[in-house]
């Protein structure tokens, strides 16, 4: 494949997928088959210049892919449907925005809490005024 129609990871950790609900998303996305759409957030050094790759690349109505090293090791694909580059404190940050297989999806659940939160279900002496340890609670099993 043509260098100018993908862009490499060619280092770091393999990039994490977030995946993206409807919206605008789905009508840059419509084709043939559902898929599913993710954005992933990489810092680097010529963000413009990868967004210009992308533009050049749609421009002649071919497809740019982004290319990057599985946690398995392996070498993965995902073609890239819209990018954007921006600056932060940490430097240029690319925004890819890519078709992801469903067998490469993984759902995680986020429930609020964080690991600070924790440490409030194992500290059992704010409840120690509710509880009655000699209570045999009803129909006399204890507690």
């Amino acid at each position: 494949m043509d260098l100018e129609k993908k862009i490499t990871i060619i280092e770091g950790p393999p990039p994490t997928f977030e995946l993206i609900p409807g919206g605008w998303v789905t009508g840059v996305a419509e084709g043939p088959n559902l898929t599913n759409v993710a954005v992933t957030r990489l810092r680097t050094a010529n963000g413009p210049a990868l967004v210009e790759r992308c533009h050049k690349a749609w421009r002649h109505k071919e497809d740019i892919q982004l290319e990057y090293r599985s946690p398995d090791g392996l070498n993965k694909e995902v073609p890239i449907i819209a990018a954007r580059s921006t600056e932060s404190d940490d430097g240029q940050m690319l925004f890819l925005w890519v078709r992801v297989p469903d067998e490469e999806v993984e759902v995680q659940f986020d429930f609020g809490m964080d690991d600070e939160d924790d440490d409030d279900f194992d500290d059992d002496s704010e409840y120690d005024d509710f509880i009655d340890p000699n209570d045999l609670g009803p129909g006399g099993w204890q507690i």
